[in-house]
């Protein structure tokens, strides 16, 4: 068993930023992430995204919390979301919608597939 430790995830080091796959208007969000995926069919890491609007694509379960910055989720089923650093949620399974990022956010996260 290892155990993967992201130490200070306010600071810890992100590969390469990435324009999102399903981006909505000017300027198109970018993302950057470091994540470990495990043979269970559980990833966890630490994920940060430039201000932008996109669609969201991840279809599984996930846990996050937001570390800094300032966003908007609406899911395509619901009210619109008001996030900001020290926010948690939980996205079940199959929870699509639009995110707006205001300012810059990173967080951590679990998906569970």
């Amino acid at each position: 068993m290892t155990i993967e430790h992201f130490l200070n995830t306010a600071t810890f080091p992100l590969g390469e930023a990435s324009p999102v796959g399903l981006p909505l208007g000017e300027p198109v969000a970018k993302v950057a992430s470091h994540g470990v995926e495990r043979s269970d069919g559980v990833e966890a890491g630490v994920w940060e995204c430039s201000p932008g609007r996109w669609r969201r694509q991840i279809t599984q379960q996930e846990f996050c919390h937001f570390i800094q910055g300032r966003c908007t989720f609406t899911p395509d089923e619901g009210a619109p979301i008001e996030i900001q650093a020290g926010d948690a949620l939980m996205f079940p399974a199959n929870t699509t919608g639009i995110w707006d990022v205001k300012e810059t956010v990173r967080k951590s996260y679990v998906l569970i597939f």
